[in-house]
């Protein structure tokens, strides 16, 4: 049982290290690029493009009918056939390609995105083609494969993005083509080498394999829409009720957490294919248990420093003119924080099966939201829609970790929760208002925040790799 409990850990960590070596490049990638991207573009052209990307983005669901987190459920489910599993997500995603491409004259006639249809539906098209294979890829097992893929698609985004942006100064369309070429490659990419033509198959697949996947997937389309308006929504409310202008350096203003949702997203890769490993009820609650503890007090602790260096990076990475972009980080971090809480917690979700439950977290963070950036930002400006956001999530990971309580008990340090919730909060106030003192006082937060989570983030890596 012993060797069982190490072998969990071990390869958890083992395929963590494949997918940050693999993909650290291209989630970083935003930040190579960040200093061309506010080089050549200006704050509202800036602004206009993070508005069409995130458009693109709450099509994307729709079109695919959220049938690629099926693929990734259904494929690692030995239960299953593959060929059944790719063969019905293609035949999904090609449907609601040719619709969109019906609609598409009729979408680009929407204010916001008017004149850019055809380079959204691009957009739409080759996000669908790179995330119906790569998700495949990743179900299947192939994490070298799938790491690797991350390597090319950062060389080539970068190339792209140098030919479009900087030799044929395209603006605009040439932040988006970039974005489609290097996804188009990407797709090619993975279907020639991992030779998944061999899982098309035109035979009729089972119904009932066709129903399931598809009762899986349709409360996640709602959900992926709520969770944009979560994340999105604000930038739209500050562009009207404010500038796009002002959208620019808020858009700027979010690459800087998704530091922390780097690490997180690369853990969380590896972290799905352990979820759903078999293992007995018991073992599985020690099992998420251990995890989370770690997961969050790597989070939090990431967070605080992030906090911290917020003036510093943003320094660094942005022309002058994008400088004050830094006063919004720091809600942002805490945003991203609990959104990276809220994401673990889902797994339980994904592991049950439960979609519908993920739906209605996450609708209400939505709502409230919405709610919040109405009346917060005409009072507060930019600052108000970086609370709204930070609050919703904090809302719907208070309702998962109510409610995944029914399916399996992780426990959770509540005081650690609260008291690193805490720290963050007054790192918060503390920067924004750049009280007297604020880097003493950032810097003994953070030594705080390391001495509260410390053990749990080595507790882990002392049983990997004792054990190994």
């Amino acid at each position: 049982m012993a060797i069982k409990k190490v072998d969990k850990y071990k390869k958890l960590a083992s395929d963590t290290v494949i997918f940050a070596i693999g993909t650290f490049s291209s989630k970083l990638l935003v930040y190579f690029l960040m200093p061309l991207y506010t080089k050549v573009l200006t704050t509202a052209q800036y602004g206009t493009v993070d508005l069409l990307v995130q458009a693109g983005n709450l099509i994307y669901p729709f079109v695919t009918a959220g049938i690629v987190s099926s693929v990734v459920r259904f494929g690692l489910d030995s239960a299953y056939k593959k060929d059944d599993v790719f063969s019905i997500g293609l035949r999904t995603i090609a449907i609601g390609l040719l619709v969109f491409l019906g609609i598409c004259p009729l979408v680009s006639k929407i204010d916001v995105i008017e004149g850019y249809g055809m380079y959204i539906y691009l957009f739409v098209l080759c996000c669908c083609m790179r995330a119906v294979c790569s998700q495949f890829v990743r179900a299947k097992g192939y994490v070298r494969l799938y790491a690797f893929d991350g390597i090319l698609s950062t060389i080539t985004t970068i190339l792209f993005n140098v030919l479009f942006l900087v030799v044929l100064k395209m603006g605009i369309e040439g932040y988006i083509l970039a974005m489609v070429c290097a996804d188009f490659c990407s797709a090619v990419f993975l279907f020639t080498v991992a030779k998944l033509y061999r899982f098309i198959t035109f035979k009729r697949t089972t119904k009932g394999v066709w129903l399931e996947m598809i009762k899986y997937a349709v409360p996640l389309i709602p959900n992926t829409m709520f969770w944009w308006i979560t994340n999105v929504s604000d930038r739209y409310l500050v562009t009207a009720m404010i500038s796009a202008s002002a959208n620019g350096l808020y858009a700027v203003s979010y690459k800087v957490p998704t530091l922390i949702m780097l690490v997180s997203n690369i853990f969380m890769d590896a972290w799905q294919l352990s979820a759903v490993s078999k293992m007995s009820d018991r073992s599985r609650e020690r099992f998420f248990s251990k995890i989370f503890k770690s997961y969050g007090a790597l989070m939090f602790t990431a967070g605080s420093g992030l906090i911290l260096l917020a003036k510093l990076i943003t320094k660094i990475m942005v022309q002058k003119e994008f400088y004050d972009s830094w006063q919004f980080i720091p809600f942002l971090v805490m945003s991203t924080v609990f959104s990276c809480l809220v994401t673990f917690l889902g797994s339980v979700y994904m592991l049950e099966k439960k979609s519908v439950n993920s739906f209605i977290t996450t609708a209400t963070g939505a709502v409230i939201n919405i709610i919040l950036n109405i009346v917060l930002i005409p009072k507060f400006g930019v600052n108000g829609a970086a609370f709204a956001t930070f609050f919703s999530y904090f809302v719907v990971f208070a309702m998962r970790a109510i409610d995944t309580r029914r399916y399996l008990r992780i426990k959770m340090r509540v005081w650690a929760l609260v008291l690193n919730t805490a720290i963050l909060l007054a790192q918060t106030f503390v920067m924004i208002f750049e009280v007297k003192g604020w880097i003493a006082i950032e810097i003994a937060c953070l030594v705080l925040m390391i001495a509260i989570n410390l053990g749990d983030m080595i507790k882990r890596a002392i049983i990997v790799f004792r054990e190994g």
